[in-house]
Parts: C-alpha cells; sequence; structure tokens
C-alpha cells in the first residue's frame, strides 16, 4: 500500500470510472487529506459524492483536453493518477482524432501541468493494446507512454517523476465484456462472442490499483511498470459465466471488430531485454540516450536472441473451472450469480 498518506493530496483524472472509483476509495481508507477527482461527467461525480459522503473528496469538472482545467485542478497536489482515456476500440477507429485529443495531447496537457505546479509523482494509465499497436486507441496510448518517456528523457532536472503502468482487460470495469456478458444472459440471451479462440489477459480492479501503487513507490523517471497475468479465451470465458449461471454454455459469434486482435501483448522482447524481473511485476527502463548515437556505437547493444514477447496466447491459460473460480472473487459477480440462484429457488 502507498506509504505515508497522512496529509497528502492526490488527484485523479477519469476518477469517477472503475479503477478511479477504487482508487479514491483505498486512499481515503489509507488516510489521504484531500482527494481531488477531474472529470467530465457531473451526474457520475454527483452519484459519486452521494454515494462517498467524504468532505476529504473535492469534485472538479473538466476535461484533459483543456489545459487550464487540469492545471486548475493538479494545483497544490503531490501526488497523480491518470486515468482519463479514451478506451472503446470500435469508437477509437471510427474517431481516431478524438482519440488523439484525448489520449495523447490530454495526457500531454497532464504531464505540463504536473511539472508546472510542481507534482511529486505522476503515474499515467496505460494498456497491452499499446505494444504493436493495430488500432487507434493502442496507437495514443503507445503515443502517451512516449509522452511520459520523453518528459524524463528530456528534462533531468524535472519536479515531477512520470512513469507509467500498462496491464491487459480489468474485470468488470465498465465498458467490458464480463458485464455484457452476464446482462445478455440474464435477458435470456446468448453471450456474443468476437472469436472463441481469441485471448486476452484478466486482472481484477484491486490488482491493476495494486500495480499503480508499485508504480507510485518504485518508480523511476520514464519507467514503464508491467503486471504479470493469466490469460484465457473468450469462449472460455463465456462458458465460465454460463456454468456460474446455470445456462447451458452456448454462444453466438459475431467474428472479429474494427481494430481488434487475437491476442494482445503485455511486453515486446525488444522490451523484455531490459526489462528488470520484480516477480509479480515488470520494470521496463526509458532508453535515457540521447540523439548523438554515434558515441554507443562501439559498445552497442547484447544481443538478446531467442526471447519471445509476453502475449496473452503464451502466457498461463485458465482453465474453465479456474476463470470460474477467478470471476467469483468479484463482488458484482457473485451477487449476481446469488441473486440468479435466489430467483430460481423462489420461482
Amino acid at each position: 500500500m502507498l506509504p505515508s498518506l497522512s496529509e497528502r493530496r492526490f488527484l485523479i483524472t477519469g476518477g469517477t470510472g472503475s479503477f478511479g472509483q477504487t482508487m479514491v476509495s483505498r486512499l481515503l481508507d489509507a488516510g489521504a487529506a484531500e482527494v481531488r477527482v477531474l472529470s467530465r461527467d457531473e451526474s457520475k461525480q454527483d452519484a459519486m459524492r452521494h454515494r462517498l459522503g467524504n468532505d476529504r473528496v473535492r469534485y472538479y469538472i473538466g476535461d484533459v483536453r483543456d489545459y487550464d482545467s487540469v492545471l486548475k485542478a493538479a494545483r497544490g497536489m503531490e501526488f497523480v493518477f491518470h486515468a482519463a482515456a479514451l478506451k472503446q476500440v470500435p469508437s477509437c477507429e471510427f474517431f481516431p482524432l478524438e482519440a488523439v485529443r484525448t489520449n495523447v495531447l490530454g495526457s500531454a496537457n497532464v504531464v505540463d501541468a504536473c511539472e508546472r505546479v510542481g507534482v511529486e509523482t505522476l503515474v499515467l494509465l496505460s494498456t497491452d493494446k499499446a505494444v504493436y499497436p493495430v488500432n487507434a486507441m493502442g496507437m495514443t496510448k503507445a503515443l502517451m507512454e512516449k509522452v511520459a518517456q520523453a518528459h524524463s528523457r528530456n528534462n533531468a532536472s524535472a519536479r515531477t517523476r512520470v512513469c507509467c503502468v500498462r496491464y491487459g482487460n480489468v474485470m468488470y470495469s465498465r465498458g467490458s465484456v464480463i458485464p455484457l456478458f452476464i446482462d445478455q444472459i440474464l435477458r435470456g440471451g446468448l453471450p456474443t462472442v468476437t472469436d472463441p479462440t481469441m485471448t486476452r489477459f484478466l486482472m481484477s480492479l484491486p490488482e491493476s490499483v495494486e500495480l499503480v501503487e508499485h508504480a507510485f513507490v518504485f518508480g523511476q523517471p520514464g519507467d514503464v511498470f508491467i503486471r504479470k497475468a493469466d490469460a484465457c479465451t473468450i469462449g472460455d470465458l463465456a462458458t465460465a459465466l454460463c456454468n456460474l449461471f446455470g445456462v447451458p454454455a452456448k454462444f453466438n459469434v459475431l467474428g472479429i471488430r474494427h481494430g481488434e486482435k487475437l491476442y494482445e501483448t503485455l511486453a515486446s522482447r525488444e522490451e523484455l531485454a531490459f526489462a528488470e524481473d520484480l516477480g509479480d511485476f515488470l520494470r521496463v527502463p526509458v532508453d535515457s540516450r540521447d540523439l548523438n548515437y554515434s558515441l554507443y556505437f562501439e559498445e552497442g547493444d547484447v544481443e538478446h536472441g531467442g526471447l519471445a514477447d509476453f502475449h496473452s496466447h503464451n502466457a498461463r491459460r485458465l482453465s474453465v473451472p479456474e476463470i470460474e473460480s477467478l470471476l467469483m472473487t468479484l463482488p458484482e459477480v457473485r451477487a449476481q450469480v446469488q441473486a440468479a440462484a435466489a430467483a430460481v429457488v423462489t420461482t
């Protein structure tokens, strides 16, 4: 857990999202003096305000695309977690410039504002889709990582320590496939699967928060931290949910959507060649060389033949029973399964 939170002040961009709400609660429990939430949706902020009922949380209406709104929210803060983003792959495919404005230029606004007001540490949230990206969402997140690394590379005396975290699918986060499948099952329909053989990393929301906390404590300027994760096929995930709700394990196959890949990569072979293995985590340090590449020619790079990318096709594959057990650790899934079972008993 984060150290010495008493009387410390935090800002979370996109703070009404799944990650933000979880992080806000953890920071409050740990004794943070103030937690600011910056987001565009006043309705979600109002719901969060009523749910938490805590005057240590301050709500700022604004958009990371607007530098001034970020600057006002960041002023006086010591630590910032940047979670605001456009995350839906299909919508980013149809509106790529909107993804650029939020995920790249908006992230640059956050970096610049934090440096200007003297924030101690900024952690930016990235995704496995940023590695070998084939869609606009992944491309813009990859550029977000480059913005963070360039800040660290170009500002040796920077006041703000900027680093990134990268993770795969967060289970039951807003807009993710698990609540969609559950809703389809409870409505009496079949889960809509893009490709049953498609694989994805699975991570719980608390695990994603722990990754961010790890980067906050141990990150050096320009670092990218990755949490090792297990994977499963989308077909097995749908099957596991059908089993939990006591319905036949059937699903409709839609085909791969715009911008999707058969598997996702958390770390490339090029990154693994220089990554530090920290047990549950990988640390990828920034390449701190300048543009005078000839100075490094004689030393060169060590050959790292035989390394493979760390992706969801070669990660440890969860079985259907393992997926079921993992799903039942999620309070939302557990509550819905229990409610569905109780409804069967009373009918």
